[in-house]
């Protein structure tokens, strides 16, 4: 789907998507691409991951149906308690490496806080797409399993054997969408 625009100021911000053209009229014109809604959620989540106050890894989830966000999630301590940017991070303080004894983290995951926010406002997620920033871990992967999501949209690879198994016995339709993220600290540029 393409929109052409009189060339003005507001246009040049969409200078990555727009392509400059003349009408018959010899009028110049701007042509703008729309983002793809993968883009366009995945991009929503990675905004969301800047919420999170995990020190390892800030991670974003939207869950999707019909082209309509029903929540949002970001990793972090339960509501209430202490964040980890202010207490420290046990999982560093215990060396415990990614992808390893989950149980031993002080925070939620951004899926799992995704599905709490839905059932929390009585929003059913059955059927729902859930886009993240990381592809989900083994619990994660469990939970959207039993929620009912059909399809896991993820930015960035997360290595978990189990996940990944579960993953393949089930009928979750799993896809990566390659965008840059603009937010949050990943695993490949911690400290």
């Amino acid at each position: 789907m393409f929109a052409f625009l009189p060339f003005v100021s507001t246009a040049r911000a969409l200078r990555k998507q727009e392509v400059h053209r003349t009408n018959n009229q010899g009028a110049r014109l701007v042509l703008v691409t729309r983002k793809s809604k993968d883009t366009y959620f995945c991009e929503i989540a990675d905004l969301v991951s800047s919420r999170s106050t995990c020190l390892r890894n800030k991670v974003g989830a939207v869950l999707v149906k019909e082209s309509q966000i029903l929540s949002t999630g970001y990793n972090g301590a339960p509501t209430g308690l202490p964040h980890c940017d202010e207490v420290g991070c046990i999982r560093e303080k215990l060396k415990v490496p990614p992808g390893e004894r989950h149980e031993l983290c002080r925070g939620l995951h951004a899926e799992q806080n995704a599905i709490i926010q839905a059932a929390y406002h009585g929003v059913s997620v059955k059927g729902a797409k859930m886009y993240c920033t990381t592809k989900p871990c083994s619990i994660c992967t469990k939970m959207l399993i039993n929620a009912g999501i059909t399809e896991i949209i993820y930015i960035e690879p997360y290595k978990d054997e189990l996940a990944a198994q579960l993953l393949k016995e089930s009928d979750l339709e799993v896809r990566r969408v390659k965008i840059k993220r603009k937010y949050g600290r990943t695993a490949r540029n911690r400290k």
